[in-house]
Order: structure tokens, then sequence, then C-alpha cells
């Protein structure tokens, strides 16, 4: 009879590992995919950020390419002030 008490806790042992086995399966499977998704959230957030900071850069060369722009014309207008004095001078 001892011999048999040992078989059945073996085989209630064993009935529990099967029956556990794909619940562990499937958490893992689950953690795994979270993780995933958890990187490609930190990925977009990071492409989000480097698009927001180029649209930056971006507005404040455009920004820049004004100010220049504005200055180049000012010193053409100038320049050709000063030719047409000194056309009047010859």
């Amino acid at each position: 009879m001892n011999h048999i008490y040992d078989l059945d806790g073996i085989i209630l042992t064993l009935g529990g590992l099967l029956l556990l086995t794909p619940v562990i399966i499937v958490a893992l499977r689950q953690r795994g995919k979270t993780q995933r998704a958890e990187a490609v959230l930190a990925r977009e957030q990071e492409y989000r950020r480097l698009t927001e900071m180029a649209l930056t850069t971006q507005e404040l060369t455009d920004q820049r390419l004004l100010e220049i722009s504005t200055q180049l014309a000012d010193m053409r207008s100038r320049v050709e002030s000063m030719e047409r004095t000194l056309k009047e001078v010859e």
C-alpha cells in the first residue's frame, strides 16, 4: 500500500505540472508581448521627440534665414545707393 501512495503522489505531481505548464507558457508569452509593446512605444516616443526637435530646428533656421535675407537686402540697397552717389560724383 505504501507503493500505491507514492505512485498517487507522483501522478498528482505530474498532473499538476502538466496543468501548470501551459499557464506558465502563456504568462511568459504575454510578458514578452508586453515588453515588445513597451519597446515599440518607447521607440515611437523617441521618434516623436526627434521629429519635434527637427521641426524646431527648421523653424529657427527659417527665422535666421529670413533675418539674413533682410540684412542682405538692406546691404544691397546701401551699396546701390553708394554706387549712384559715386556715379554722380564722377
